[in-house]
Formats: C-alpha cells, sequence, structure tokens
C-alpha cells in the first residue's frame, strides 16, 4: 500500500481560521519542517493513505501529534496497516489492541470501533483504500461529504480534511 513520498506543499494554505492542535502542527511545520515533531511519523502519514485519514479520525480529544501517531502504534500491533484485514477483525480484539499501552487512543472502545466502521467502508466503497477518497480529481466539497460519511467523522472534521491532504502531500489545494 505504501507509495513514494510525497512532497510537502511549497504554497501553504491559510489555515487562521481554524483553533487547534491542526493549527498546532501546521505552525510547526512552518517553523521546523515537521507536522508531527518526528520525521519518521510524517513520512508515514505522507505514503500511507489509510493513516493519514485514521490519523485525523484519532484527532479528538487528545494531542494532534499524538492522534497522528496513533495508525503508527496501531501498525506495530498488528504488524499491518491492512484496512481490508482490520475490517475482518472481531471488535473485541481491536479495543484490546487499542487499550495496550501506550493507547492509540485514549478512547480505545469508541476509536476501535470508529476504526472498524472506517475500514469496512473503505472496503465496502473505496476499493480498501482512503487515497480513493480523494484521487479521482473531486473537488474538496466532494471529498469532505465522502469523509463526513465515513464513522467517527463530523462536519468539522471531514472540513479538516482539506489541510491534512494538503500539509501531507495527498492534494495541493492552494
Amino acid at each position: 500500500m505504501a507509495r513514494r513520498p510525497n512532497p510537502f506543499p511549497t504554497a501553504l494554505l491559510d489555515y487562521s481560521h481554524l483553533e487547534g492542535g491542526l493549527v498546532r502542527m501546521m505552525n510547526r511545520f512552518r517553523e521546523q519542517g515537521t507536522l508531527t515533531g518526528d520525521p519518521d511519523e510524517d513520512a508515514f502519514l505522507r505514503t500511507d493513505p489509510n493513516a493519514a485519514l485514521l490519523g485525523l479520525l484519532y484527532d479528538q480529544r487528545v494531542l494532534a501529534e499524538y492522534a497522528f501517531t496513533g495508525p503508527s502504534r496501531l501498525k506495530a500491533r498488528l504488524g499491518h496497516l491492512d484496512v481490508r484485514r482490520i475490517a475482518r477483525m472481531d471488535g473485541q480484539t481491536l479495543r484490546d489492541v487499542f487499550a495496550e499501552r501506550p493507547a492509540v487512543h485514549r478512547f480505545t472502545n469508541r476509536m476501535a470501533d470508529y476504526t472498524l466502521g472506517v475500514c469496512a467502508q473503505l472496503v465496502e466503497r473505496w476499493d480498501g483504500t482512503a487515497e480513493r477518497l480523494w484521487d479521482d480529481g473531486a473537488d474538496f466539497e466532494t471529498i469532505a461529504r465522502r469523509v463526513e460519511s465515513l464513522p467517527g467523522f463530523g462536519a468539522e472534521k471531514a472540513a479538516k480534511m482539506r489541510y491534512v491532504l494538503h500539509y501531507f502531500g495527498w492534494r495541493d489545494f492552494a
């Protein structure tokens, strides 16, 4: 699933209307050239579309940097981040994986359940990869509607997908 790393964007989007942890990450990028604070984590999010989507899913009531590094913790525990395999997992098994310390997310049960739901929809509707949500040239409003239809995503979180895609090099929205 991994693809060649995309370059970070050269044109930066205006995010002055946003607040919260994603803003802190984008500020760090402007100042230090890294979003998460760890270049290896940034590279993972730039090469695995499922990690980028799940990172945004996990960006809820935890530090954004911790949320966006959650997919790599999940991958380390499972030995993969294959949404087809995750979608087939038993819910309690995935909840147990999420709860291992350090937890993938502080809301282990809810985020494990959302992860199962997102993975199931990616398999059913998007050929098993989050990249299909945005790789067809759709405008951002269409992408946001697609993302919002996934478990655990509301309108506000879906709107942030523009910045995730842009800053992790998946789509240029400049």
